[in-house]
């Protein structure tokens, strides 16, 4: 990719009764040390004040209202807005380091033949949580690979080679997506930055929604029945 300040990056965060971590979530976009990003905020029917903490980032953020349906349908909403080469997610209680789209677009450049570009992960225990809390949460203590929404930077017309989020899915949306993505042969790096901050609290997608093997089997199935479809082409 050769050097162009013009490539627009578009930043798609999801919400959903999530007023409390919102504003940081969002200030940790909007004070990116990179020039051309454009914050599509999608409220999935929040009943709480989600929609106000939102609009108060108007116009350095666009702000889309619609009736509760879910992750994926609220991702899906924000790719059909999102108006730039490049896409980024990031749930509305998690946050983003300083340089996380800078970074990622100068390894962009340095490799024009790269898909899409993660990071690493930090997870830390909200501060309003009690010891005995924060004691049934485990939270290790190390950066992970984050092979995560929050942290992929994707062009966009990669994004496209895969499709849109599957909305029949309740839990592990992105990993039904990247399963996907790696059977098409996408070329992705992992950088050792860390890239993002995961929130752990009471209402974490994934601790509420703990059971789901349900789901994985299914979309390992599914994945399993799309490769043997292609190899017998």
């Amino acid at each position: 990719m050769t050097e162009n300040k013009n490539h627009l990056v578009s930043v798609i965060i999801s919400v959903y009764n999530g007023e409390k971590y919102l504003a940081e979530t969002i200030e940790s976009v909007v004070n990116q040390n990179y020039p051309n990003i454009e914050i599509i905020i999608v409220d999935d029917g929040s009943t709480d004040s989600s929609g106000k903490v939102a609009q108060r980032f108007v116009p350095s953020a666009r702000y889309h209202y619609q009736p509760n349906c879910g992750i994926a349908a609220a991702w899906n909403k924000g790719i059909e807005l999102a108006r730039g080469n490049f896409f980024s997610f990031l749930d509305a209680d998690d946050y983003w380091s300083k340089n996380k789209i800078q970074r990622q677009m100068d390894i962009f450049r340095e490799d024009s033949t790269l898909d899409i570009v993660f990071g690493q992960v930090k997870q830390f225990h909200s501060p309003e949580l009690s010891e005995e809390e924060k004691q049934k949460i485990w939270c290790p203590d190390k950066l992970m690979p984050g092979v995560h929404a929050g942290t992929m930077l994707i062009k966009r017309k990669s994004y496209f080679r895969v499709g849109l989020f599957n909305t029949k899915w309740r839990r592990g949306i992105f990993n039904d997506w990247h399963l996907r993505a790696t059977e098409l042969g996408l070329r992705m790096h992992m950088l050792p930055d860390l890239l993002m901050w995961r929130r752990l609290h009471r209402a974490n997608h994934g601790i509420v929604n703990r059971d789901k093997s349900v789901d994985y089997v299914r979309m390992l199935k599914a994945s399993l029945d799309r490769r043997r479809l292609r190899s017998a082409d």
